[in-house]
């Protein structure tokens, strides 16, 4: 029976203030040192609970920074979580990062094969879909060179057409899909609604609240890494249209005179550190945080 479930999952990402250094700043500027170059934490998810099983559609929102990809990719296995615990069962089919696992320098034949063995197939269930998949992607004589004299387009038609011929039982869809030209896009959008007819378990992120509304019975609604919220579609997304509308700041009136002066440094108030509240606000991302270790369960 297919099954998602994190418990209390975290998934922190380490990395360093200044991340992009040469060797001779490393040694002559002492960037070694955690004083000059401090390791900083990135808290993409912070204790997330949720369960999922056969027959749930969801959509996950929220706003840039707030780890809605981030889930995704420790659903599908590949972030493995820094806290916490993550079960998955099922046969699971992830529709983001399409171009993952292409051999540039090798035809598109032999990249539907590479492909396909990252998806869990075998050498024959790949033999009997090259047809089918050559097919759909409708490229023709251009599956026999190498994909890097592919253009953007061609190069998705042929991830999506991969992407898209097994038969999941849990379902991965990161945004909306763009693929090819008119013509492609509706055999594409043809394909994903079989795929979500099909699938016992559907988790799509998506901005389009409308389309979610439409398509999915749950939602998510994460912010700063945090389940904000979570219930039936509409009523999730109607919050977040509340609260998106409630965020928007008013326009600041332009003073007459404008004045400058320094802040007193007596004065607590006009020196004080900006909040993690208020530099959210600003960023639209998580807060970073200097850390130590990072202890893992």
């Amino acid at each position: 029976m297919p099954l998602i479930e994190l418990d209390h999952a975290s998934m922190i990402f380490r990395v360093r203030e200044q991340y992009q250094i040469t060797l001779k700043e490393f040694i002559l500027k002492g960037m070694f040192r955690r004083s000059v170059n401090p390791v900083m934490e990135v808290r993409a998810l912070q204790d997330v609970s949720l369960r999922f099983e056969e027959g749930d559609r969801v959509g996950v929102i929220g706003g840039n920074g707030a780890g809605k990809s981030t889930l995704l990719r420790l659903l599908a296995g590949i972030y493995t979580p820094t806290l916490g615990r993550r079960e998955v069962k099922g046969r699971i089919s992830s529709l983001f990062e399409l171009s993952l696992g292409f051999e540039m320098e090798a035809s598109g034949r032999q990249n539907i094969l590479y492909r396909g063995y990252l998806q869990g197939e075998t050498p024959q269930s790949m033999r009997t879909k090259m047809g089918e998949i050559a097919d759909f992607c409708e490229l023709g004589r251009y599956l026999d060179i190498p994909v890097r004299f592919y253009s953007a387009g061609m190069l998705v038609r042929l991830a999506f057409s991969i992407a898209t011929t097994i038969k999941p039982e849990i379902l991965l869809v990161d945004e909306v899909l763009g693929a090819g030209d008119m013509a492609f896009q509706a055999k594409a959008r043809e394909r994903m609604r079989d795929m979500m007819s099909q699938a016992k378990i559907m988790v799509v992120v998506s901005h389009d609240l409308h389309s979610l509304e439409g398509m999915c019975d749950t939602g998510v609604w994460l912010h700063q890494g945090r389940v904000h919220m979570i219930g039936p579609m509409k009523m999730v997304c109607d919050a977040y249209r509340r609260q998106s509308q409630l965020s928007q700041a008013p326009p600041v009136a332009k003073p007459s005179e404008p004045e400058f002066a320094f802040p007193d440094p007596s004065d607590s108030d006009a020196v004080g550190e900006t909040s993690v509240e208020e530099e959210h606000a600003w960023t639209g991302f998580p807060p970073l945080e200097t850390c130590g270790a990072v202890e893992t369960h």
